[in-house]
């Protein structure tokens, strides 16, 4: 299910291709990641106020796919719980990766 809304949500997006992050379902513009599907919870590419209010959530955390400790600070990883908010910070990460 969480996989199944990650990608209707991805295929809403303008000008955005299906593709994959670290073996994981993602989308892309212009060649560059800006969300993924990893553990049934929804990441995403972010900066200012809006990686702010997706860190707020309970459960949000910094994306480390290795869990080494090596975090990508501007993706942030969304819990399901929070599912109603994907849409908004995917097109948020959209707008942010595509204005690069």
């Amino acid at each position: 299910m969480p996989k199944d809304l990650c990608l209707q949500i991805g295929n809403k997006l303008p000008n955005a291709v299906e593709s994959q992050l670290f073996g994981k379902p993602c989308f892309k513009i212009n060649g560059k990641a800006f969300v993924c599907f990893f553990e049934n919870e929804m990441v995403f590419k972010l900066t200012g106020e809006m990686h702010n209010e997706a860190m707020a959530f309970d459960g949000s955390q910094l994306f480390d796919p290795s869990k080494k400790g090596r975090a990508m600070k501007e993706w942030v990883q969304v819990p399901f719980d929070y599912k109603d908010s994907w849409e908004r910070f995917a097109l948020a990460a959209l707008e942010y990766v595509g204005a690069k």
